[in-house]
């Protein structure tokens, strides 16, 4: 299976064939992203898991745009980030469903034998290099600190 980085490439010269502006902005924009974390870093070229934060850095932006555009009522704004969105998710690994998540974090709170929400740093820890770019940070944590609230303790 390809690459991130060589999906990119090529959906990037299939961009420029077809004149599909939108994606083309979006895949130069992640190329961009990715060439910035190099740069900006040990100077070393990124491996898949770097790609993917940055990707996922990217998609955290855009859903955090929506929101903001909803609240403003600008629905073209919206639309247009929530077609970036779909654009991104294409170079990421499939996302978890809801009955998933729940599932693994279910199991890392029993793996961290955690009795409450004292425990939530603990299961962070746990799950959340499993979940890198499988799931958002923030339902993650929010669906550690409900699982745990059940806990009580």
């Amino acid at each position: 299976m390809a690459t991130i980085r060589e999906r990119l490439d090529a959906d990037l010269k299939e961009a420029m064939r077809s004149k599909d502006e939108l994606k083309l902005s979006v895949i130069r924009m992640a190329k961009s992203a990715i060439k910035y974390k190099e740069v900006e870093g040990t100077n070393k070229v990124l491996d898949e898991p770097g790609i993917v934060n940055v990707l996922t850095t990217m998609l955290k932006q855009r859903r955090d745009s929506v929101a903001e555009f909803q609240k403003a009522g600008r629905a073209e704004l919206v639309e247009k980030e929530e077609k970036e969105i779909a654009i991104i998710l294409q170079y990421l690994p499939q996302q978890l469903s809801a009955a998933e998540l729940t599932a693994e974090i279910a199991s890392a709170i029993a793996e961290a034998k955690a009795t409450g929400p004292k425990d939530m740093g603990n299961v962070m820890k746990i799950v959340t290099p499993r979940l890198k770019g499988k799931a958002e940070g923030k339902l993650i944590s929010e669906e550690v600190k409900a699982q745990l609230s059940k806990l009580g303790g």
